[in-house]
């Protein structure tokens, strides 16, 4: 599916725009399923102030989604009207600050955000390594992993408004919960600040070391997946839930729930979004008909069927 190309427009409204402004991009490939339609728009700003001139240009009212790096993102087969922005390489920075802290760009990867700390010697972001995607998207979701999260440690953010004006979020903004940040959606985080605490590298490392292991040992690391498809439950596992329902290893075209960590959906060929999303509906509908129990979708699914 084909989108009005509405570049041209947006450029004259915003000459001084520096960033990529793409028309019916495909989005698909942005996404670590490597499966979906395209974007009517595709924005990689060039840094804040470039980001808050475009959102000035198009309108409070334009629809705008918000990307980082694809690594829990389903795109739909109809693609994404309005426009996508992806926060990318110009907000990657990580730097050490005094006092255990680090201040990390929104597109920072996780594992480059838990290398910077262990190797300054700050505890409480070993975590980190066992999170796929980008510093942005794991404060959004309030990301966890072996033990830890990120309102464990999150200080504070920068954003950029849909009006384009710059601001600041604490931690009571935050309104952390279970996988989820009551953080406007019409904000774009571009830096997060996190407190640590003083630990040792060696120490930090070897943890590190065994998370990647666990991880090459229990999840499917190396397909193209989404990570974990459904939040867990209170008071259970999701893969628990998924296994005692009979969906290990279940298909749907090339659309697999892998045989290795079955809350993770795989594309082991070239599924659709279609198939991978209707998998996970299946297995959603065979959870609640087995437990009682209703699943719900952590992978982020956008734009059209």
């Amino acid at each position: 599916m084909a989108f009005p190309d509405l570049t041209a427009d947006i450029r004259a409204k915003a000459p001084a725009l520096r960033g990529t402004l793409e028309a019916n991009y495909p989005l698909g490939e942005k996404s670590w399923f490597k499966a979906g339609g395209v974007a009517q728009l595709l924005f990689s700003p060039a840094d804040t102030a470039d980001l808050a001139l475009f959102f000035r240009a198009i309108g409070p009212d334009f629809p705008v989604l918000i990307i980082g790096a694809g690594s829990n993102l389903l795109v739909r087969d109809g693609g994404v009207p309005g426009a996508v922005v992806q926060v990318g390489k110009a907000f990657a920075e990580v730097r050490v600050e005094d006092g255990c802290r680090i201040r990390a760009g929104a597109a920072a990867p996780d594992v480059k955000v838990a290398r910077a700390a262990m190797e300054a010697g700050i505890a409480g972001l070993t975590f980190l390594r066992g999170i796929p995607g980008s510093i942005g998207g794991a404060v959004r979701m309030n990301g966890g992993a072996y033990g830890g999260s990120i309102s464990d440690v999150f200080v504070s953010l920068t954003g950029v408004t849909r009006a384009g004006e710059l601001v600041e979020l604490g931690r009571e903004d935050m309104k952390f919960s279970y996988r989820h940040s009551g953080a406007p959606e019409d904000i774009v985080f571009t830096e997060v600040l996190f407190q640590g605490q003083p630990g040792d590298p060696e120490q930090l490392a070897a943890i590190m070391a065994e998370i990647t292991e666990k991880r090459a040992a229990t999840q499917p690391i190396n397909a193209k997946t989404g990570g974990s498809t459904f939040k867990n439950p209170p008071g259970h596992n999701a893969w628990q839930l998924i296994e005692a329902a009979g969906c290990r290893g279940m298909r749907r075209g090339d659309a697999e729930m892998s045989d290795l960590h079955c809350n993770f959906m795989i594309n082991v060929g070239n599924a659709t979004a279609a198939d991978l999303e209707d998998l996970g509906e299946e297995v959603r509908r065979r959870v609640k008909e087995h437990s009682g129990v209703e699943l719900q979708w952590e992978i982020r699914r956008i734009g059209v069927r």
